[in-house]
């Protein structure tokens, strides 16, 4: 096939996603031509929209289509406290827990030298201005346990303790449900740790 053809266009623009590959963007464009152009077009007005309207929180970062996006304008939220996640999808699995009533900062990212992405492009800067701003007492660092998420986690939380916050960090542990058997030995070590 042609990279020039409208079908290869398609194919190339659905490979984007994060995990898909050609076959599976082969197998999406032709389910979407072949049996769901509806689908097709519904998905190319929802995605068109999206990118005209939806923008970052100007507090938070995170999308929204207002200014301001309703979390940061929730007077029911505890304005003490702010958790600190990597991504948008990461704020959105902490709110379905129910569990944290507070406010967000979304770094969009995390810090990872080899990739280029440092303190500037992961917006360190408005973070401390936002949790130094006399209200936040406890910054909880909410960044993925992988070796970017933990220097992450490290360099904010120096940062934000040398400023006189209080920084904590999500607890590690083994899962619920699980079998100590079957869990991996770095968690159960965690776990063993952070105990209590």
């Amino acid at each position: 096939m042609s990279s020039t053809n409208s079908l290869d266009v398609l194919i190339q623009a659905l490979r984007r996603l994060p995990g898909v590959g050609i076959k599976s963007a082969q197998r999406m464009a032709f389910h979407l031509l072949q049996h769901d152009r509806a689908g097709a077009q519904a998905l190319a007005r929802a995605l068109d929209d999206a990118v005209g309207s939806v923008r970052h929180c100007a507090l938070c970062h995170t999308f929204t289509q207002a200014e301001v996006c309703s979390t940061c304008l929730d007077p029911a939220r505890d304005a003490s406290r702010l958790c600190v996640v990597e991504t948008p999808a990461d704020q959105s699995a902490l709110e379905r827990t129910g569990a944290y009533k507070g406010l967000y900062f979304v770094l969009m990212g995390r810090l990872s030298p080899l990739d280029g992405i440092g303190p500037k492009e992961i917006g360190l800067q408005k973070l401390m201005e936002r949790s130094t701003n006399g209200v936040v007492q406890e910054v909880i660092l909410a960044t993925n346990f992988n070796a970017e998420g933990e220097a992450t986690a490290h360099v904010i939380g120096e940062a934000l303790k040398s400023r006189g916050l209080h920084v904590t960090r999500l607890a590690r542990g083994v899962p619920v449900g699980s079998e100590l058997e079957y869990v991996d030995l770095g968690t159960i070590a965690h776990a063993l740790v952070d105990r209590r």
